[in-house]
C-alpha cells in the first residue's frame, strides 16, 4: 500500500510541470491562431468568422450531422396546453415515432453512397476524438481512408462528408493528404465555390505545398469570378496572403492582365519564365510595344473597376486586389505623357476612393493609399481624410495602416485640417492605444517623426519612398509642417499626462511616451510636471507590497533620469541631446520642492540601485545651474547630515560613492 501511494505521488505532476504544460498548450494555440489569420481590415470592428480561423467547418456542425441519425418528432401527436406540450396518446405517439424513423431510414438509404457515409461516420467518430494516442488515431485515419478511397470526389460536396475528409487532412500523414489532393484533381474550381468543401481546399493549399501550384492553376481564367464569389473569395485571399510563394501568387494575378497578356506569357515552368512571372505586371510589359502596353493596362483597369464596382462582394479588402492595383499605379507612372498618367490615375482613384479604408491593412494597399495621398490635390487629400476619419483609432493599431496616417502628416499642407480630422483623432484615444507598439508609434510621430529611437529602419525607408514626389506636390516646408503638427498635438498630450501621467509612467511603454511628450511637446508643462513629481514623492518603500514605488520600476526610474539629464543620451557623440522644449533644472527644482526629506534619504539608503543613481542625476542637473539653483543645492545637501552621510556610505545601494562625490560638490 505504501509503495502504491508513493507511486501515485511520483506520477502526479508538480506545479511547475503543470504550469509548463499549460504554457506550452497556450503557446501552441496562439501559434495556430496567428498562422491561420490573415490581416483584418480596419473597417471590421469584430473578427471575421471564417473556417480559416477554426478547426473545420466547425464543431458547430456536429449537431447537423447527428440529426441525420435522429428520428423526426411527431408534431401531430402533440397539443399545446398553456405553455406545456402534452401528448394526446402515448401509444399513438410511439407508433408514429417508429413510422417516421422507418421513413427516415428509407430516405437515407435511397441517397447516393448512403452505406459508405454510414461506415465513414462510424470510423470518423473514433478518429476525431481529442484525447487518444497518436498511434491509435493513425489507425483510425487509415481505416477511414480505406472506406472513402476512390469515392472522395463523389462525396466531398456533402457537408458531413467534407468534414470527414478534413479530419483526414488534419490528422493524417502527408501520404494521405497527397492521395486526397490527387484524387480531387480537376474539381477544385467547383469545390472552392461550395459552402463546406471550400475549407477542404484551403487546408490542402496550406498543407500540401507540392500540389499547391496546380491547385491554383485550376482557378485560372476564373479568378475574377471567384474573387466576387461569396464562398470562394476567402480561399483565394488566404492562398495569396498566407500560403503561396512569389511564383505561386502569379497564378492568382494573371487573369487581371487580360487574355492577350496570358496568351503571350504562357509559363512552361522554366527558371526564366518563373523569374519573369515573379515580376508581375512589370514582367508582362517588359519589352512590349506601345500598343500591347496600352491594351494590357486597359485590361487591368477594366478588371479593377469590376472589383470596385462590386465592393459589396468584399473582394476589395483582399491583398491580391491591392497587389494588382499597386502594380497598375507603378506601371502608369512609367508612361512618358504626364497628362495621360494623371488621367489614368484619376480614373482609378474616382472608382475606389470610397473603399480606401478597406485597403490600408495590407502592405500593398497601404502603399496605394499613400500614393494617392502624395500625388493627389488638396481636394483629393481632404476626401481621403474624410473616408479614413471614422477608422483612425483602429488604424493607429495596425502596422501598415498607421503608415498611411504618417504619410498624411508628412504631405498635407493644411495643418488646421490635420488638427481637426487627424491629430485630434489620434490624441483623444491615447489611453486606449499607448500600450500597443503601433499606438505608441502613432503618438510619438506627432512629436518626433521618424526618430530612430522608436521607428525601425524598414519603416523609415518605407516612409521615405514618397519624399521625392512630396517635394513636387507639397508646398510647405517639411520642418515648418512638423513644427505646426507638434504645436497642435502638444496641448492634448500634456493634458493627458496631467490626468493620467502617474498611471501611464508605471507602464514600460507608457514611460517611453511620457518621456517623449515631456521632452518635445510645446506649451506650459507645469501641471504635467506636478503630476510626475507627486507620483515620485510618495512614501519609500511603498506601503503596498503589491505596488512598487516608481523608483523601483526600472523603466520609470529611467524616465525620471532622462528628464533630469535634459534629453536622451547619444551613444555616437557620448553626450546628451538636449531639446529647447524642456528645462531639466526646473524639473530638478520641482522634485526638491515636493519630495520630503525622509523619502529622498530612503531612496538612496534603502534601495539597492535605482534611487541612488536617480539622486546622482538630480545632483548633476542642479550643478549645471550653479548660480540659479543655489537654494535648491543647499537644501538637498542639508538633507544629508553626518548620520545620513554614514548611512549612505554603509548602505547596500550601488553608486553610493558616486552619490557622495556629487553631494560634496553641491
Amino acid at each position: 500500500m505504501v509503495a502504491q501511494k508513493n507511486n501515485k505521488k511520483r506520477s502526479a505532476p508538480t506545479k511547475l510541470e503543470s504550469k509548463a504544460k499549460r504554457r506550452n498548450d497556450e503557446t501552441e494555440i496562439l501559434e495556430k491562431t496567428v498562422e491561420k489569420k490573415r490581416s483584418r481590415p480596419v473597417t471590421h470592428t469584430f473578427p471575421i468568422v471564417e473556417e480559416s480561423d477554426s478547426e473545420d467547418v466547425g464543431e458547430d456542425e456536429d449537431a447537423d450531422i447527428a440529426m441525420e441519425d435522429e428520428p423526426l418528432i411527431d408534431q401531430d401527436a402533440m397539443e399545446v396546453e398553456g405553455e406545456t406540450n402534452v401528448p394526446k396518446d402515448p401509444n399513438a405517439a410511439r407508433e408514429s415515432h417508429k413510422a417516421q424513423k422507418v421513413l427516415h431510414e428509407q430516405r437515407k438509404a435511397a441517397k447516393p453512397h448512403s452505406t459508405l457515409l454510414t461506415d465513414a461516420k462510424r470510423v470518423w467518430s473514433l478518429a476525431r476524438q481529442q484525447n487518444i494516442p497518436s498511434a491509435q488515431r493513425q489507425k483510425h485515419i487509415a481505416d477511414l481512408m480505406d472506406v472513402i478511397r476512390g469515392k472522395v470526389k463523389e462525396i466531398v460536396l456533402k457537408h458531413d462528408a467534407s468534414r470527414i475528409v478534413q479530419t483526414i487532412i488534419k490528422y493524417g500523414k502527408q501520404k494521405e493528404r497527397d492521395e486526397i489532393a490527387l484524387e480531387l484533381k480537376g474539381k477544385y474550381r467547383d469545390l472552392v465555390q461550395s459552402r463546406y468543401s471550400k475549407f477542404l481546399v484551403s487546408k490542402l493549399i496550406r498543407l500540401c505545398p507540392t500540389h499547391r501550384p496546380w491547385i491554383l492553376q485550376e482557378f485560372q481564367s476564373n479568378i475574377l469570378r471567384l474573387l466576387l464569389h461569396r464562398e470562394a473569395s476567402s480561399v483565394l485571399a488566404d492562398s495569396f496572403e498566407l500560403y503561396a510563394n512569389a511564383y505561386e501568387r502569379t497564378f492568382l494575378l494573371r487573369d487581371f492582365y487580360g487574355k492577350e497578356a496570358v496568351l503571350f506569357n504562357v509559363t512552361h515552368g522554366s527558371a526564366e519564365d518563373k523569374e519573369r512571372d515573379k515580376k508581375g505586371l512589370s514582367g508582362i510589359l517588359e519589352g512590349a510595344d506601345e500598343g500591347r502596353r496600352n491594351r494590357t493596362l486597359a485590361a487591368v483597369k477594366e478588371n479593377l473597376l469590376l472589383v470596385f464596382n462590386n465592393s459589396d462582394k468584399g473582394a476589395v479588402t483582399h491583398a491580391v486586389v491591392h497587389r494588382i492595383l499597386w502594380e497598375y499605379l507603378c506601371a502608369i507612372s512609367m508612361i512618358d505623357d504626364e497628362a495621360e498618367q494623371e488621367k489614368l490615375r484619376r480614373d482609378v482613384f474616382d472608382s475606389c476612393q470610397e473603399s480606401l479604408a478597406e485597403m490600408v491593412h495590407t502592405k500593398d494597399g497601404s502603399r496605394v493609399v499613400r500614393e494617392f495621398l502624395v500625388r493627389g490635390s488638396a481636394k483629393d487629400r481632404k476626401q481621403i481624410l474624410k473616408v479614413l476619419k471614422p477608422h483612425i483609432e483602429r488604424m493607429c493599431l495596425d502596422d501598415e495602416a498607421q503608415l498611411v496616417l504618417f504619410t498624411a502628416l508628412d504631405v498635407i499642407d493644411d495643418t488646421k485640417l490635420l488638427s481637426k480630422s487627424l491629430i485630434s483623432e489620434i490624441t483623444t484615444p491615447a489611453n486606449n492605444i499607448y500600450e500597443k507598439p503601433q499606438g505608441f508609434r502613432a503618438l510619438v510621430y506627432l512629436l518626433a517623426p521618424r526618430t530612430r529611437r522608436h521607428f525601425m529602419p524598414a519603416q523609415i525607408a518605407s516612409l521615405e519612398e514618397t519624399d521625392a514626389v512630396r517635394a513636387r506636390t507639397s508646398k510647405k516646408d517639411p520642418e515648418a509642417r512638423a513644427d505646426e503638427i507638434r504645436k497642435f498635438a502638444s496641448e492634448a498630450l500634456l493634458n493627458w499626462i496631467t490626468e493620467n501621467g502617474a498611471k501611464v509612467a508605471r507602464e514600460p511603454r507608457g514611460s517611453l511616451i511620457v518621456t517623449e511628450i515631456m521632452l518635445y511637446a510645446e506649451g506650459d508643462k507645469t501641471s504635467a510636471t506636478k503630476t510626475l513629481v507627486e507620483a515620485l514623492a510618495v512614501p519609500y518603500p511603498s506601503l503596498d507590497a503589491s505596488t512598487l514605488h516608481p523608483v523601483d520600476l526600472s523603466w520609470t526610474s529611467r524616465m525620471y533620469k532622462t528628464l533630469l539629464q535634459g534629453g536622451h543620451f547619444n551613444r555616437k557623440t557620448q553626450s546628451v541631446d538636449t531639446t529647447e522644449h524642456w528645462n531639466a533644472s526646473h524639473f530638478a527644482s520641482s522634485i526638491i520642492d515636493t519630495a520630503p526629506r525622509d523619502i529622498v534619504i530612503a531612496m538612496c539608503t534603502e534601495g539597492e540601485r535605482n534611487g541612488t543613481f536617480l539622486l546622482v542625476t538630480l545632483c548633476e542637473a542642479l550643478l549645471k545651474q550653479e548660480d540659479e539653483k543655489k537654494v535648491e543645492r543647499e537644501k538637498l545637501k542639508g538633507y544629508f547630515g553626518e548620520n545620513e552621510w554614514e548611512r549612505v556610505r554603509s548602505g547596500v545601494g550601488k553608486g553610493k560613492d558616486l552619490l557622495l562625490e556629487k553631494l560634496a560638490l553641491l
